[in-house]
């Protein structure tokens, strides 16, 4: 029997408080148990990636009691910024870091040089930090996420029901968003906006303001975080994502669309393209637009909505691509190379 100790941001469970990141934690946790592996959870309270000095202290802590020659997974929200913390432990634990998001400045790249090893959720990631730190190539591998099977969904009769999946915050690009939709007023639609809403709550207060001021208040809801059925029932209803990101390193949200035969519609930044991906023919499943472009957004909307031959080749390359993506077995089965690798070392 392997045994991994993972260590992971405190908010690993919350309902209020749904991520990506913390999506896919949560299901590495349960897949490598699926194959065997003893899983221990070591979930870490504080304000990562802004730690305090409590914070620091309780991870150190948490290091300092593992036996020698362990297996410890680290979360990156965690791990990137605490150097200090983790080199003490370099030599005596096999430290691996599971980048989510870069956060690319001297502290991560210190953290990643005091590691085992790294994986990464996207080679658009692994990429961008072999470029920007002095690692070891053979020392960072991909391990993306995989996503669950699902039905197609059914959509609406007039394929204008939006949604966009994503934390209310600048980051994800909601303002974007906004600005694009006013600009498609004069066109039937409905657009869920599906994310926690307190993580930067004077944005959002903005956000409501603008979108009250434009006429779009009634169009526009605010759904909060949803999971489980709820997530799954909005996605079911829905006929277009829109992913505005400024930044994104994967982008899950896009594989669960796609999950569903639902095309999407995202920002050409990051990982998004690979995550998109291409039928053989050459067609994307969606659009991308420049990411801070609410004029192109807006273009990209109103081609969506008025252009019926467009819908059908873009659900139909969605319907091609749903079939190619892999499930979260495979995620596991590389992160449990990773770990092996590490141990060897």
């Amino acid at each position: 029997m392997t045994a991994v100790h993972v260590v992971l941001p405190g908010d690993i469970d919350d309902p209020a408080s749904p991520s990506g990141g913390n999506g896919y934690d949560r299901r590495a946790c349960h897949e490598l148990a699926a194959l065997g592996w003893t899983v221990r959870e070591h979930p870490v309270p504080g304000g990562w990636p802004q730690p305090t000095p409590a914070d620091r202290a309780a991870l150190a802590g948490v290091l300092a009691a593992l036996p020698d020659g362990a297996a410890v997974l680290l979360d990156g929200l965690v791990a990137s910024t605490v150097p200090e913390v983790l080199a003490p432990h370099a030599r005596r634990l096999r430290l691996v870091v599971l980048v989510h998001l870069p956060l690319e400045d001297e502290v991560e790249g210190r953290a990643l040089a005091a590691a085992t090893a790294v994986v990464t959720t996207s080679e658009w990631t692994r990429r961008r930090l072999l470029d920007r730190y002095r690692l070891a190539a053979d020392r960072v591998s991909v391990a993306p996420p995989g996503v669950d099977p699902a039905p197609v969904a059914p959509g609406s009769p007039e394929d204008d029901r939006l949604l966009c999946v994503a934390a209310v915050t600048p980051l994800k690009g909601h303002d974007v968003l906004a600005g694009a939709l006013h600009r498609v007023a004069d066109l039937p639609w409905t657009c869920d906006w599906v994310g926690p809403l307190a993580r930067d709550p004077d944005f959002v207060a903005r956000l409501r303001r603008q979108l009250a001021d434009t006429g779009l208040a009634d169009r526009v809801r605010l759904a909060g975080p949803l999971t489980g059925a709820d997530l799954a029932a909005a996605y079911a209803a829905a006929d277009l994502l829109v992913l505005p990101s400024r930044r994104e390193t994967y982008g899950m949200v896009v594989t669960e669309a796609l999950a569903r035969g639902v095309p999407v519609l995202a920002s050409d930044t990051g990982g998004l393209p690979g995550t998109l991906g291409r039928t053989p023919d050459g067609d994307r499943p969606g659009l991308l637009v420049p990411p801070a472009d609410p004029a192109a957004l807006a273009g990209a909307l109103r081609h969506w909505l008025t252009d019926p031959d467009l819908r059908d080749r873009l659900r139909r390359a969605a319907r091609w691509r749903r079939d190619t993506l892999s499930g979260w077995p495979v995620t596991a089965d590389r992160l449990a190379t990773a770990l092996k690798e590490a141990t060897a070392a």
